[in-house]
């Protein structure tokens, strides 16, 4: 059997819209007690949103500044699990439309990614996205308001990841996801 770690006790430190700054008490299996400290996240979805026909579809993805980079990143859609008990596949729905002014008809989800477990509980939920219809944008914040949208063919997608040009990883997860069902929807 094996030896397990124990949760003794945690209390919120710091408290965003969002986002918890929690300090944890554990005991390992040798029965030493430590302290840790991270960040309790809602989680959030991201979206390889696939435009036009099988054979020839370019991926949707956006421009947009991230402060805690100090730089613009290349990205697919995606967004925080901000309203409380909503079912990832509508946040989903939801964020391909703020983001991007798209709809989609199918919705796959593709699993669900930890994004950083060495300091958070962060996770992000993958949906593929395809038979889309152009809506109205409806975004928010100043980075959104500033982003661009971009459709790139997708193997030029998995040549940019090689370059080191797409390098956010729920991003980069996504296509490759993709990549491995190519036949079903590329």
């Amino acid at each position: 059997m094996t030896a397990e770690f124990n949760r003794v006790s945690e209390k919120s430190v710091h408290q965003w819209a969002v986002w918890s700054l929690i300090q944890g008490e554990f005991v390992d299996p040798s029965g030493t007690a430590f302290t840790r400290t991270f960040v309790r996240s809602p989680g959030a979805v991201g979206i390889i949103a696939l435009d036009g026909e099988k054979g020839s579809r370019k991926v949707v993805l956006v421009r947009q500044y991230r402060p805690a980079l100090g730089v613009t990143t290349l990205e697919i859609p995606a967004g925080m699990r901000d309203l409380v008990g909503e079912d990832p596949i509508l946040t989903a729905h939801r964020e391909l439309e703020e983001e991007a002014g798209l709809v989609a008809a199918t919705m796959v989800d593709l699993g669900r990614h930890i994004s950083a477990p060495g300091m958070s509980n962060s996770s992000v939920d993958l949906f593929l996205a395809t038979d889309l219809t152009e809506t109205k944008i409806d975004r928010h914040g100043p980075e959104e308001q500033f982003m661009t949208i971009e459709k790139i063919g997708f193997e030029r997608c998995i040549e940019m990841i090689k370059l080191g040009e797409i390098q956010d990883a729920k991003t980069v997860i996504g296509l490759l996801l993709v990549a491995l069902t190519a036949k079903t929807y590329i």
